[in-house]
């Protein structure tokens, strides 16, 4: 009763005068719901609401002008639900559900939030979704068959062009993308082929929109892609591994469409995420078999990057991101009962731990929110 007075005046006085306020997002997936923390000035975390949806919501995405969140259920109802968001308390208000063409296992906004695009690795796709203007996710408006496992979608920075690793095939498919009628059309060439048994997983597009970074989930690697920007095509300029040298793990296999592995996977390399800090200075990424972050300098001219070293965190973390300051790193694990949270040193890219905090069961994914 006590924490929860002192959290409603601590709201209360944040409306007021106008304090900014930031908040963390970590979907629960065997609990069936969405946890609520507050990123204080110091980087630790305050406990807050847990938001009921359903059983096993892992993916999540927040609309580019914060107003809304989108949540995804990795089960065979293939719904997305739509979420308004409180600027003053950060809770959540359940505006509905619309369909999604299969099970996800990604979700992003175009740049304008007017369409959600998905990819499916079980059944080896991509889509689009309308947004409506209330922020609650539409009908099913495309669905393009691609190759094996698309593992995830995103658009560049200037909402023309869209790309989709997948990791069965160790290739990213190139889309045009057209932000009136949010429809997707294969660029030329439509794929860009990657080193074979890598498994590229999730990207990021560089600030300036140069570079274009890939998570490869079986070798560990991150791979830096140089981006047209006037055809929207991809080129391959190296990978680098977030592994330390005396690490044990090995390459490892694509898995089923329910995420099983065919073999055991001991000692495979399992990459999972991965996120740019705002000023484009340092890459982190995320490896479940070894439960650590790796992290990499990223020289802004070339895209290169240079691997820094690996910090032991949550066990297997799947998700995890950075506030947008850049100072802080916020860190789930879906075998661990805590959130960790990092500071980022400025000049290093070094990771110093402030804190854990009690998160649900199969803690997942991370979005950050902060507002002025």
């Amino acid at each position: 009763m006590k924490a929860a007075i002192i959290a409603a005046l601590w709201f209360a006085v944040s409306s007021v005068s106008g304090l900014a306020a930031t908040f963390v997002y970590v979907s629960n997936a065997d609990d069936g719901d969405i946890g609520i923390y507050t990123l204080q000035p110091d980087g630790s975390l305050r406990p807050g609401s847990h938001f009921k949806a359903q059983s096993q919501i892992t993916l999540m995405a927040v609309r580019p002008d914060k107003r809304f969140l989108a949540a995804a259920i990795s089960s065979k109802s293939n719904e997305a639900y739509s979420y308004g968001i409180d600027s003053h308390s950060g809770a959540l208000r359940l505006l509905g559900t619309g369909p999604l063409a299969a099970n996800m296992t990604y979700i992003s906004f175009d740049r304008a939030g007017r369409f959600l695009l998905g990819a499916s690795y079980g059944a080896n796709l991509v889509s689009v979704n309308g947004v409506g203007a209330n922020g609650q996710v539409g009908e099913v408006l495309q669905v393009i068959p691609t190759a094996r496992n698309a593992h995830s979608i995103r658009v560049d920075n200037t909402n023309r062009f869209a790309f989709a690793p997948h990791l069965g095939t160790d290739q990213v498919f190139q889309f045009l993308f057209d932000e009136k009628s949010g429809r997707l059309t294969a660029n030329t060439p439509p794929v860009l082929q990657l080193r074979q048994g890598t498994g590229p997983r999730h990207l990021v597009v560089s600030a300036d929109n140069r570079f274009v970074y890939v998570l490869d989930e079986l070798t560990g690697t991150v791979t830096t892609l140089a981006l047209d920007t006037g055809t929207g095509t991809l080129e391959a300029r190296g990978s680098v591994s977030m592994l330390l040298a005396e690490s044990k793990l090995s390459p490892g296999l694509p898995r089923g469409a329910d995420g099983r592995p065919a073999h055991d996977p001991t000692n495979d390399i399992w990459a999972a995420d991965l996120h740019l800090t705002p000023d484009g200075r340092f890459l982190y990424a995320s490896e479940r078999t070894s439960s650590t972050l790796g992290a990499f300098r990223v020289d802004r001219a070339s895209g290169q990057l240079t691997f820094l070293g690996s910090t032991p965190t949550e066990k297997q973390p799947r998700g995890f991101a950075i506030d947008s300051t850049g100072r802080f790193l916020i860190v789930a694990g879906e075998k661990s009962d805590t959130l960790a949270s990092y500071a980022i040193d400025s000049e290093t890219g070094a990771l110093k731990l402030i804190g854990r905090y009690p998160s649900g069961k199969g803690a997942n994914w991370i979005e950050i929110i902060a507002f002025d």
